[in-house]
């Protein structure tokens, strides 16, 4: 089969020839994947900031596509069935599981011991991410093995496009349980940093949440542009304050929640303490850039909410933990439960609450796929999301 493998930092390729999954496990299915998007997560493999990665590594975490074959102990899956499937891998029976915290399953990462040294205890297995995550082969290819394949998949109603499905295995329940975390009133202002596919999401979860106002802080006028259609205030922080129009939009006191959608790659113009965070990250004295955080955590109104769905990989400097613990400021964070919201979002998308095919912006073969890597990356072409057909 092809898939795209990774070969090193910046170096992303469509090969040939690599060996087609089988059935490993009786709980086992195989998937003929018929769309698969690249996420921003990926680019943090593409970058080289995630320590981890192994040569040959299949990449990608946000694919769906119709079962071929099925493990003998699987009783919820057949033949023919079209499924998306959650990026995070959950036995469904352990204590975290039991609890509804399927991104910490405590059984699938089968790399245990490496995520136990990294993290203090280990979290569940991904798909197409590290070796501290399982070393899963991902689904930007033309076929995977999907473990504990009775469990995941969210089996796809009929009269359902590929486009409005793809994004339940990720980044709608990501944008959706950043949103959730933030307990949103009524009253309340949230605002999001960051205008990429997560943020897109995040801004119409929180809106369909009731918030009385949601901001988007980011500086790519087509990202921008997106986020004011589905209903947010937006802050180009290349051309004027964050902090000042925050204050102006909130009369003074600061937003109630406040939401990380960026995460390790954050950007912030010419900031002294982004310039700073580039060069102990280029030197390997710090794996993530967190002027957002720091941002989020003076911004933020005493006794509101930081909520971060981005991606951190280990250790950030600099942090004003003293404002976030004087201000009563409460964290929430994590990789989504994608399973404890997947139904629910999957029946407000037939309802007709929000079709998630809104976000994408390039189609595209697989093979093209190392090119639109670099797209993506780098915000050419006004690109925001990338779905291809393998």
């Amino acid at each position: 089969m092809r898939a795209l493998r990774w070969h090193g930092k910046k170096d992303i390729r469509c090969d040939n020839h690599v060996p087609d999954p089988s059935i490993e496990d009786p709980r086992d299915a195989i998937v003929k994947v018929s769309s698969c998007a690249i996420c921003g997560s990926d680019l943090h493999l593409y970058d080289g900031f995630m320590p981890g990665m192994t040569h040959g590594d299949i990449l990608g975490h946000e694919f769906m596509g119709e079962v071929m074959e099925v493990g003998s102990a699987n009783k919820k899956l057949k033949v023919g069935d079209r499924v998306v499937v959650p990026f995070t891998i959950s036995c469904g029976e352990c204590d975290q599981c039991r609890r509804g915290n399927y991104s910490v399953c405590e059984r699938t990462n089968r790399n245990a011991k490496l995520a136990d040294k990294m993290f203090g205890h280990t979290t569940a297995g991904l798909f197409g991410y590290t070796q501290l995550t399982g070393g899963y082969d991902g689904g930007q290819a033309e076929f995977v093995r999907v473990p504990f394949a009775d469990v995941g998949p969210v089996v796809v109603p009929d009269g359902m496009t590929d486009e409005q499905a793809l994004f339940l295995g990720d980044i709608f329940p990501t944008g959706w349980q950043a949103a959730v975390q933030c307990d949103i009133q009524r009253t309340d202002t949230v605002a999001i940093w960051g205008a990429g596919p997560v943020g897109q999401f995040t801004i119409r979860s929180a809106i369909l949440l009731g918030a009385e106002q949601v901001v988007c802080i980011d500086n790519v006028p087509e990202r921008l542009s997106m986020a004011r259609a589905g209903g947010a205030i937006t802050i180009n922080f290349d051309e004027e304050s964050v902090l000042d129009r925050l204050n102006e939009l909130t009369k003074g006191k600061g937003p109630e929640k406040c939401i990380d959608a960026v995460g390790l790659e954050s950007h912030a113009g010419r900031s002294i303490d982004a310039m700073y965070d580039r060069v102990k990250q280029a030197a390997m004295m710090e794996t993530g850039r967190p002027h957002v955080l720091r941002e989020m955590m003076y911004v933020c109104r005493p006794g509101g909410t930081l909520s971060i769905p981005g991606v951190y990989g280990g250790l950030l400097d600099k942090l004003p933990f003293g404002a976030a613990m004087n201000k009563s400021l409460t964290f929430r964070m994590g990789q989504t439960h994608v399973q404890r919201w997947a139904d629910d979002l999957l029946k407000r998308i037939q309802d007709g609450q929000i079709d998630p095919s809104f976000v994408i912006t390039h189609t595209a073969r697989l093979e093209d796929g190392p090119d639109l890597y670099k797209t993506f990356r780098d915000k050419h072409d006004g690109c925001v999301k990338v779905v291809l057909k393998p």
